[in-house]
């Protein structure tokens, strides 16, 4: 029987990975996002619907529009860049309103509706255990889900509802794009940071959402799994 998974952020990047891997599977998908084009432009079988998720209103709005949701992957997020003293109080606020309070609100709304076997599974990020320079609100975001993830883990458990978290590495992404831009770098450039000499796809990653979101994982909750390419494997010393 056909699941119904939810897509945060299912638009582009990640969240558009997972859609595909979902809709490969034969999954009914609902994907969430503010990008109407962006929704527009996935496979017709895909439910869209224009959600902002930093609006919590709107989320339990999509969600009363749902008899049933089997699976919830919260994939929406942006990425912002400044340190603790020169990050703006309203960038600030979108980081957090969209990373943290995207997830937050988006499980409060879809959670009750998920049956015992649901999973849930958040996009958090490498950046969650070590920061590059000027990330500090982000770092700080994706920190924060890793520990929302583990408290509704133990939350849920008795529902037999299991909440994990992925954590990629470089992803080639819009997103990536845009940040590699900014910084005049190349995708391969910022690949040969990896161990592995390159960045994930959004497919890559998005195997790793669909199999804890399976029966094959029923005994996985609470966990963070990166999808890294080992970055966060090595220590950054050249040796002569």
């Amino acid at each position: 029987m056909p699941r119904t998974v939810v897509v945060t952020g299912g638009a582009a990047g990640i969240g558009r990975g997972a859609v595909e891997r979902f809709l490969a599977a034969g999954d009914h998908v609902v994907a969430l996002d503010r990008d109407a084009a962006g929704l527009a432009a996935l496979p017709a079988s895909v439910q869209g619907i224009v959600v902002d998720v930093a609006d919590r209103a709107a989320l339990a709005g999509a969600a009363e529009q749902l008899d049933r949701v089997d699976a919830l992957v919260c994939a929406a997020g942006v990425q912002r860049y400044g340190t603790v003293v020169d990050t703006p109080e309203d960038v600030y606020d979108e980081v957090m309103g969209v990373n943290v309070g995207g997830v937050f609100f988006a499980c409060q709304a879809f959670i009750p509706r998920l049956p015992k076997g649901g999973s849930v599974v958040v996009v958090a990020s490498v950046q969650a255990y070590a920061a590059q320079r000027g990330v500090a609100a982000y770092s700080m975001g994706k920190g924060a889900l890793l520990s929302l993830v583990r408290a509704m883990a133990v939350d849920h458990a008795g529902d037999g509802v299991r909440v994990n978290a992925v954590c990629p590495g470089s992803v080639d992404t819009p997103m990536l794009r845009s940040s590699a831009e900014l910084f005049g770098a190349s995708i391969e450039e910022w690949g040969r940071s990896h161990p592995l000499g390159r960045v994930a796809t959004a497919g890559e990653v998005a195997e790793v959402i669909y199999f804890l979101s399976t029966p094959a994982a029923a005994f996985v909750t609470g966990a963070d799994v990166k999808v890294d390419g080992g970055l966060t494997a090595q220590i950054p010393v050249v040796l002569p």
